[in-house]
């Protein structure tokens, strides 16, 4: 099967992209909705409304039984004053309008949203509370009808606790506050004025007192419900726009890792149409610069030549660098497994590398540990890792400066490689940079030394590819550490060492130690 190509990845995610578009326009409208309803003006606002309505018919419901036992109760305390069937007829006609309130509130929860009007509810609501409440103000003019001598304080306790459930229970609907208050003070005040004639401007101020008390208790209900209620938006559009923010971040990514790793891919299969015409180049620039046909009749040519030729190199380093790097990226790096020395490897890279240190004039010391046993991984990885590191490491020593290669344990029980160089070091901030893909640090910048940025970042992938790590520590004017550390379940475990003047056993002693 092909490898899958940029167009190719963009027309298998079509799917994906629809489903996460209509994923986005539905959290856009979330946002639209939410931002309406917090910049909408006054209360008045459909959603506001709706709750509000929602908590009137709620409490309406939930303090049913509670209303019926208030009446009863001012009901059985009637009887002591009113006539028997004067006292009946009043609570039957209490608990049928407490009872249509509350038809009226279940008949509301059960509407979907949609389809509520609210000019309407609250009127219904405002209009049955206020029938409700004059039902409930009848006690006090059936007394006086009645020429009833009861006491004053009882019938303005009564009134005065038909007040509070009306305070407690319409304070959502403001209209129906007003209309349930109303009644219920104005029978209280007609009933003080013609039975306390003369405490009655006293009595009046006590119980527009109460009245004023309840109106603001009711209105901080309101208030403190309409704040919840500001809240609650003001959460729902945070956690919208996080939403909203999250997906966009994930679609981004999405995108970019769909993008590199079509790049990875096609150029992990650009391998033997990028490489091809340069081995040419560089086989036919090496006849031209050795002459093997003779000589230039220009001199110039022979230096041309080199200067193809080693370009050329450059060229080929650098394909095989970014193709190393591309196969690592797209996850097609095998590794090719098998048990491999790292003192031995090591020894090989500083021994390739020994020319170009002596022409510097950089002195490579060895700390090795020699006891150390094979570990579990890909030779030509390991050899790749350690030339990468050991090239930097003399890049950027100075003229006459030292390296030192440590090779060891781990306190886990794994293997590690040092190396490091006393050049200038790395800013602390720029090791992130030179650990990136193409990245290089402001020395290097500055100095314009040769590199792609490449050698860090491969070092780093196939590291990683063994479950191992890469660290960089630098200081400035004293050096850097570049260390890799393979992991303990790389490092095989070495057997005992046989004793050559050992004698050997016998059969018999081997099948009896073996029965044992």
């Amino acid at each position: 099967m092909s490898n899958p190509t940029a167009e190719m990845i963009e027309r298998g995610s079509t799917q994906t992209d629809r489903r996460r578009g209509g994923q986005r326009r539905r959290m856009a409208s979330r946002v639209q909705k939410a931002r309406e309803r917090l910049t909408s003006s006054g209360t008045g606002h459909r959603n506001f409304d709706r709750e509000l309505l929602r908590l009137f018919a709620q409490g309406h419901q939930q303090s049913l039984w509670g209303e019926v036992t208030v009446v009863m109760l001012i009901a059985g305390t009637s009887l002591y004053y009113a006539p028997h069937l004067v006292v009946a007829g009043w609570l039957g006609l209490c608990a049928l309008l407490t009872l249509s309130v509350s038809l009226l509130a279940r008949r509301f929860l059960r509407l979907q949203p949609k389809h509520v009007k609210m000019r309407s509810w609250q009127r219904t609501f405002g209009l049955a509370t206020g029938a409700q409440s004059l039902a409930w103000s009848l006690g006090p003019m059936v007394f006086l009808a009645l020429h009833v001598q009861s006491p004053v304080a009882v019938v303005s306790f009564m009134a005065v606790l038909q007040l509070a459930m009306v305070a407690l229970l319409a304070a959502a609907v403001p209209a129906a506050i007003y209309l349930g208050l109303v009644p219920i003070t104005t029978s209280l005040l007609i009933y003080l004025f013609i039975r306390e004639p003369q405490a009655f401007f006293p009595l009046a101020l006590l119980v527009l007192a109460c009245l004023a008390y309840f109106m603001m208790f009711a209105r901080q209900i309101y208030v403190k419900a309409l704040e919840g209620m500001k809240l609650e938006a003001d959460k729902d559009e945070l956690i919208a726009e996080l939403e909203q923010s999250k997906l966009n971040s994930d679609e981004a990514r999405r995108r970019a890792e769909e993008a590199s790793l079509a790049k990875s891919r096609f150029l992990a299969t650009m391998s033997h149409e990028l490489r091809t015409p340069l081995n040419a180049i560089l086989g036919f620039s090496e006849v031209m610069k050795g002459e093997l046909f003779g000589p230039h009749q220009v001199s110039a040519y022979k230096d041309y030549s080199g200067d193809i030729h080693a370009s050329g190199q450059h060229l080929l380093g650098l394909i095989n660098e970014i193709l190393d790097l591309s196969r690592v990226e797209a996850g097609r790096q095998e590794l090719r497994e098998e048990p491999v020395s790292l003192i031995h490897v090591v020894e090989e890279c500083r021994h390739l590398m020994k020319i170009r240190a002596q022409k510097r004039e950089i002195i490579v010391t060895e700390n090795i540990e020699s006891t150390l046993p094979r570990i579990w991984a890909d030779e030509r990885a390991v050899r790749q890792i350690t030339l990468n590191l050991l090239s930097n490491a003399i890049k950027f020593t100075p003229q006459g400066g030292a390296i030192t290669i440590k090779v060891g344990w781990t306190q886990t029980g794994g293997q590690y490689l040092m190396i490091r160089d006393n050049g200038p070091g790395i800013p602390e901030s720029e090791i992130p940079v030179v650990m990136s893909s193409f990245g290089r640090g402001s020395l290097a910048q500055k100095n314009a030394d040769e590199g792609s940025g490449l050698g860090l970042p491969i070092v780093k992938g196939l590291m990683e590819l063994h479950g191992g790590t890469l660290a960089l520590k630098s200081k400035i004017r004293v050096g850097t550490d570049a260390i890799v550390v393979f992991p303990p379940s790389r490092v095989m475990a070495a057997l005992p060492q046989l004793d050559p003047d050992a004698p050997v056993p016998s059969v018999v002693q081997l099948a009896t130690k073996t029965a044992a």
